[in-house]
């Protein structure tokens, strides 16, 4: 036989082997359950109630589509009424500020000051007594997509019973703690009576702002008292010249009328730990998870900034992350959005551990652990009914990286933006502290 042809028939023999080569096997872990789908408004938070109850929110300061104009119908908070379907929760009213959520009496145009109207919320979160809490930016973006400053009376953590669907408290944040260029981030809860005076529990939230100092914020929620810690520490800050990559696109920031730039974003995704002793922070243009003692961040006396910086903790480096959770695990979950996928970080050995990984995800916003159960008809999608069944993690997938704010600053979304749940491993549960 003649040598090229040998070699031919050999190449053939190699190029069907390679058929055999070891690729990425894209999915890992329990598998996806899709529970809602959005068709109009861009989400970022998810939140469930112990009856099964399901809400998100709608943030102007991150899509003009998302900013309650008065007339337009829009809704920056709602409660999820069928499997692609929303509606203003608590009311159309509390979400129509009048005139809308933008003062463009001001120069230049701020955002509105009602303190009984939400203007841009960036999450809800049920607490442990079962209570809505929505955290309200107070900014929401221009038509042309510039971002307004806050005025006193939008920055604000609004209490919702749901039972009757009525506001219980409104704690307005003073300009000393909610400047006009903070944008508020997340927020979780720890109702236990020993921790302050008033026995009504606090809230931790994170300043994530682009624009100005990030930090983390803590509040008596009795009081109403809040104060800052951090601010301007590394730990809360994004690192210099960060770019992540999200489906192998680059994440550059784009600046209106500027060059683009590098990711700005600071502290963001935050989680309380099981027993309520630390909290675990990370600012999404940063890799690196950090934590502290909430016992220094309750702390608001003269040396307590300089005991607070004093006990930084850092546990490395553990992917790009957005939202994150607690279960009674221990397990902190994280977005880890480099990688399509959700991690853990478990405090008890140091690691970080890949949880799920799949395709479908992109940008893994926000996370909220729930005490209900799905049944699944034939046919259809998931019904939603109070069950036995064990718990699950829900996170939105929302594909904010292809969104206005990264180059080339065009919006490459596509709709529907996602609910996803997945089962919790080793039977973990929500961890309840009150």
């Amino acid at each position: 036989m003649h040598a090229a042809t040998l070699l031919t028939i050999a190449g053939l023999g190699l190029l069907s082997s390679a058929q055999n080569l070891i690729r990425d096997p894209s999915v890992y872990g329990p598998a996806l359950e899709v529970v809602h789908l959005y068709y109009d408004e861009f989400p970022t938070g998810i939140a469930v109630s112990s009856k099964g109850r399901l809400f998100s929110n709608y943030p102007g300061g991150l899509n003009a589509n998302d900013t309650n104009n008065g007339s337009n119908g829009r809704y920056t908070i709602a409660e999820l009424v069928s499997n692609t379907t929303e509606r203003a929760f608590p009311s159309t009213q509390i979400n129509s500020p009048p005139g809308g959520a933008i003062n463009y009496t001001t120069y230049p145009p701020s955002g509105a000051n009602y303190a009984n109207y939400f203007i841009g919320s960036q999450s809800i979160v049920v607490d442990s007594a079962d209570r809505a809490w929505v955290l309200d930016t107070g900014r929401v973006l221009t038509p042309n997509g510039t971002l307004v400053g806050a005025s006193y009376g939008g920055p604000k953590l609004v209490g919702i019973d749901l039972t009757n669907n009525t506001v219980i408290k409104t704690i307005v944040f003073p300009t000393t703690v909610a400047f006009s260029d903070s944008y508020l981030n997340d927020v979780r809860f720890d109702l236990r009576a020993n921790l302050t005076k008033s026995g009504q529990g606090v809230a931790y939230i994170t300043d994530s702002s682009v624009e100005g100092r990030n930090g983390l914020i803590t509040v008596d929620l009795g009081t109403g008292e809040s104060w800052r810690h951090l601010d301007g520490h590394p730990s809360v800050r994004p690192v210099q010249q960060w770019l992540g990559y999200v489906w192998g696109v680059a994440l550059y920031a784009f600046n209106p009328g500027r060059p683009f730039g590098f990711n700005s974003f600071g502290s963001d995704g935050i989680a309380l730990s099981a027993d309520g002793a630390t909290i675990y922070y990370k600012a999404v243009g940063s890799r690196y998870l950090y934590s502290i003692p909430t016992v220094r961040l309750r702390d608001n006396s003269a040396t307590s900034e300089v005991m607070a910086q004093a006990a930084i903790s850092n546990h490395g480096e553990t992917g790009i992350t957005d939202g994150m959770e607690t279960d009674t695990n221990g397990f902190i979950y994280h977005g880890n959005m480099e990688q399509n996928s959700i991690s853990f970080f478990n405090p008890a050995n140091g690691t970080d551990t890949l949880f799920v990984r799949d395709p479908r995800i992109n940008w893994v916003d926000t996370m909220s652990v729930g005490t209900d159960g799905y049944a699944k008809p034939s046919n259809v999608m998931y019904e939603r009914k109070l069950t036995c069944l064990p718990s699950y993690l829900y996170f939105t997938v929302n594909q904010l990286c292809f969104g206005a704010g990264f180059y080339p600053g065009t919006d490459r979304t596509v709709r529907p933006y996602i609910v996803f749940r997945v089962k919790l491993p080793n039977n973990g549960t929500k961890v309840i502290l009150k």
